[in-house]
């Protein structure tokens, strides 16, 4: 009899949560191969068994979830498939040493192969990756399961390759059956008499869901049964989503499981070490038994040299401090040029050090336009004495641009960063340019977060930290102002540490966005834009995504149309709208239209 079969007989036995979601908490894009991590960033992987063993898993997954031969085909890595699995048990069992149990992960190749299912596509797509995993792993855990027959086929060709335990899982999504027809209450005997060890259900919708099923099954099932649940959906709250599944939370289900005889638990989709960590404690309070220790972990593994120490937002720069210590600040926008002289927008960046202007905000590339490099003026600017805010956006550059450009800025004195995901090419002057966006906004956030941690995108050690201070964009005026705010939210999570508004004419609507997002505690700085004429106030609001212009802003501009008349009401309404946002925000963004920096003056007066 196995190890882990005699442990199941006398224990509760704790697995470990979701690989996926820390993978791509680490700054893995959703769109990589995540199995492949095993062999291009071993240690962000080890990383993750390390976290789950401390947090008190009896059970270590391999990283192989997807490592079958028809989902490594569709990322042209089928090739590698004994390499990614070789290395997916080695860096589990690294950790795991003889204490800790090793999980052989094999998820479904549904939807790569549809029904009705041939037996001759389950051999191509799992011999090689079962029979490289069972040199080294304890049992195999096939996960998410979505038809009876698929999980049928697969059980009897591992049985036929190996003789090592099998624990199967079912996801159903929604209800009682799954999604090959079948009501739970007629998979019982199936599952069992296929020559498992385990089984029960992962993911569905959550822990709630999971004891449903559990409930239904219970009384039938002889075998040890299963439950692993994902984080579950978000629930509508005042008029917020918001994932109710806490640590607690999944606690209290564990304990709910135990009662019903569930003998392995553990997390799914969405859940992290501090979740599996309660999940430990709940099956500690009920099922004491023999504890599974991490002794076996290497002590060179866990005390491996840690990353450099983050900088305090204080320390990053001037800007920084200011934010960290809630003064209000300032910052100028000023648009780069279409040419290759940037003598007027460096003179135009000595008066605004003159006015003692907190930083010059410098766009990427706006609505898409060819103009100088964000970067190159912005350090040409700092040579002058005044800090500079560096747009950077997705548009332009793949993932290996985005990070070698950000390590060059740092590398060149360049320490505040707005975060944008950029205006798609077809606004602007070449509509056939092609968009890369291998990033959004928060895939962006989280690389630069990454780095000032010493980390690249994937989380491995670059001998050094960057200190930029990240700033996103976010708009108070959005139409789907919830998604908005969700979006926000995710930004925050991902590491933001102040946001710039959309140019505001609309008061109320700020104060609404504020007090919406207060939870975040993130500094505000609201954007503010002089207009120069009615036709520049018909373009904001016809022409500007994301900005919206009130009526009564565009028919005051309308009495004086144009001229000097126009800009001075232009810098009324910028001024009044200063005067009523400066006690909802920490600092301002104006703008200079045309690169009048005169107006910045103008429209500041007395009133900060």
């Amino acid at each position: 009899m196995s190890r882990f079969v005699e442990a199941l007989k006398e224990n509760v036995l704790v697995c470990d949560g979701a690989m996926g979601t820390m993978l791509y908490r680490k700054g893995v894009y959703i769109n990589a191969c995540f199995d492949e991590i095993n062999l291009s960033a071993p240690d962000l992987v080890q990383d993750i068994h390390i976290a789950y063993a401390k947090a008190g898993a009896d059970i270590l997954s391999t990283n192989t979830f997807g490592a079958n031969y028809w989902h490594l085909k569709n990322y042209g890595l089928e090739k590698k498939i004994i390499a990614i699995n070789q290395a997916g048990v080695k860096l589990a069992r690294e950790i795991a040493g003889n204490e800790l149990f090793v999980a052989g992960t094999i998820g479904p190749i549904y939807p790569y192969v549809n029904p009705p299912f041939k037996e001759e596509d389950f051999y191509k797509g799992y011999e090689a990756q079962v029979k490289t995993l069972a040199e080294g792993v304890d049992f195999f855990i096939l996960e998410s399961f979505l038809h009876l027959d698929a999980l049928l086929i697969v059980i009897s060709l591992i049985k036929q390759w190996t003789d090592l335990p099998i624990v199967a899982e079912i996801t159903i999504d929604d209800g009682e059956h799954l999604l090959s027809g079948e009501h739970v209450s007629e998979i019982v005997k199936p599952i069992e008499e296929s020559g498992i060890v385990a089984w029960g259900f992962n993911c569905c919708q959550g822990a709630k869901h999971i004891l449903e099923l559990i409930d239904i099954v219970k009384d039938k099932a002889t075998l040890p049964l299963v439950a692993q649940p994902s984080i579950g959906f978000p629930r509508k709250i005042e008029g917020r989503k918001i994932y109710l599944c806490t640590p607690e939370y999944l606690a209290k289900y564990t304990r709910y499981y135990l009662q019903k005889g569930v003998k392995i638990v553990g997390g799914c989709c969405g859940t992290t070490p501090e979740d599996i960590k309660a999940v430990r404690s709940a099956v500690r309070s009920l099922s004491p038994g023999r504890m599974i220790r991490i002794e076996s972990v290497r002590e060179s593994i866990l005390n491996k040299p840690s990353t450099p120490p983050v900088v305090p937002l204080a320390e990053r720069s001037r800007l920084a401090k200011k934010i960290a210590n809630k003064k209000f600040v300032v910052s100028v926008e000023l648009t780069p040029p279409k040419s290759p002289n940037p003598s007027k927008i460096l003179e135009k960046a000595k008066i605004l050090k003159e006015m003692k202007i907190d930083v010059i905000n410098i766009p990427d590339g706006p609505r898409a336009t060819a103009r100088m490099s964000a970067q190159a003026l912005a350090i040409l600017i700092e040579r002058i004495g005044i800090e500079t805010l560096l747009h950077v956006c997705c548009r332009d550059r793949n993932l290996i641009g985005l990070q070698a450009d950000l390590l060059g800025s740092y590398a060149l004195g360049l320490r505040n960063l707005l975060i944008i995901t950029g205006d798609p090419p077809k606004l602007g002057d070449y509509p056939d340019a092609t968009a890369v966006f291998d990033l959004d906004s928060i895939g962006l956030v989280r690389l630069v977060q990454n780095l000032n941690r010493g980390l690249d995108l994937i989380g491995r050690p670059i001998n050094g930290a960057t200190g930029f201070l990240v700033g996103v964009g976010v708009n108070p005026m959005a139409l789907n102002l919830e998604r908005e705010i969700e979006k926000f939210e995710k930004k925050v999570e991902a590491g933001a540490e102040f946001a710039i508004t959309q140019p505001i004419f609309d008061v109320k609507a700020l104060e609404n966005f504020v007090i919406q997002v207060k939870h975040l505690n993130i500094p505000i700085i609201a954007g503010i834009w002089p207009l120069r004429s009615y036709k520049a106030a018909m373009f904001m609001k016809t022409e500007v995504p994301g900005v919206v212009v009130p009526d009564e802003i565009v028919e005051r501009m309308a009495k004086s149309p144009s001229g000097e008349a126009a800009i001075a009401e232009g810098i009324a309404i910028a001024r009044e709208t200063l005067e009523a946002v400066k006690d909802l925000v920490q600092g301002v963004q104006i703008s200079a239209p045309m690169g009048r920096v005169e107006m910045v003056n103008k429209i500041l007066g007395e009133i900060l």
